[in-house]
């Protein structure tokens, strides 16, 4: 069965990037892909845009692409880490573009293919990786990493009350055989997380399982890299939009945002210098979360929270697309 998808807040999104699509050859990079949905919204509702969409994950790009194909040329698919912006608008010969999105996380379709072995519901082998076709996968964390690096993935990434207490029983049960699939690690959840915590805060396994998959794909650096990317690379009256589903992930883009929309003049002068105001401006308040209907609808976006911001000043690199 082909993978489902359902973007979240797919409306808001759009609305949010298409004022900075109002224009002949405007362009958005969709740095997040996936299966398409948000790239497809904005190629229908914005025809005067085109849509450079990057994904580090080869199974997502083919499928987006087939998807997307009746838009032509209008889009451009690039197997990449959405760290490499910079690269990759070396690569198709631009300078800058107009709107940037970022849709976090793991997708629909990860989670859906039973042998990625993102989801805990069911025994599967423990890859984890956005691109299959390098890096180490979850097994390979779990099999090598000593017993303190474990409980820093599972505290840090995770925010798992019991990291060490995982940690430590990862460690001796890997001595009489190791990590291959999931359901090995999800017993062994049930058997060291205790029975109050386990009543509590949804499945045993979602912190651990979050934490690996973060680990594995190394998101949060690839986010702190992506993120000044991006506003570096929007040109006036471009936006950056970002969903976020992840209390780490949304303080790094909220930092981000907050740095580039602050002036940096003296508190103590009456006003800002001429040449001295913030370079972007905050397009959401705060950040926005779905509502009872779409979660309701779509579970995955409960845990959302969208924030927006928007050139108003040229980038210090003076480009333009």
């Amino acid at each position: 069965m082909a993978p489902a998808h359902e973007p979240v807040l797919l409306d808001r999104v759009v609305a949010l990037l298409a004022p900075s699509l109002d224009r002949d050859g405007s362009v958005l990079v969709d740095a997040t892909l996936g299966l398409g949905g948000h790239s497809e919204a904005v190629l229908t509702r914005c025809p005067r845009s085109r849509v450079i969409g990057i994904d580090r994950d080869p199974q997502a790009l083919e499928l987006a692409g087939r998807r997307l194909a009746e838009f032509g040329d209008r889009f451009v698919g690039v197997h990449a880490v959405y760290d490499e912006l910079p690269e990759v608008l070396d690569r198709v010969g631009l300078l800058s573009v107009d709107a940037v999105l970022f849709d976090l996380g793991v997708s629909s379709m990860q989670l859906d293919v039973r042998a990625r072995g993102f989801a805990y519901a069911e025994d599967a082998p423990l890859d984890m990786r956005m691109d299959g076709t390098t890096g180490p996968t979850a097994a390979d964390v779990l099999n090598t990493y000593s017993a303190a690096e474990l409980a820093r993935v599972l505290r840090d990434f995770g925010e798992e009350r019991f990291a060490r207490k995982i940690a430590t029983a990862i460690v001796r049960r890997r001595e009489r055989e190791p990590f291959a699939t999931s359901a090995a690690l999800v017993e062994l959840l049930y058997a060291e997380i205790p029975a109050p915590a386990r009543r509590t805060g949804g499945h045993p396994a979602k912190r651990t399982f979050q934490a690996l998959r973060m680990e594995v794909n190394d998101e949060l650096a690839v986010l702190r890299r992506a993120l000044p990317a991006a506003i570096d690379a929007v040109g006036v009256g471009g936006r950056v939009v970002v969903e976020a589903y992840h209390s780490l992930e949304d303080r790094l883009v909220k930092h981000a945002f907050a740095e580039v929309t602050r002036s940096h003049v003296p508190e103590d002068l009456p006003f800002v210098p001429a040449g001295q105001e913030p370079a972007l401006r905050l397009v959401t308040r705060g950040a926005e979360k779905a509502d009872a209907a779409e979660i309701e609808q779509n579970p995955r976006a409960a845990s959302v929270r969208l924030r927006a911001v928007e050139r108003v000043r040229p980038s210090t690199r003076g480009a333009s697309s």
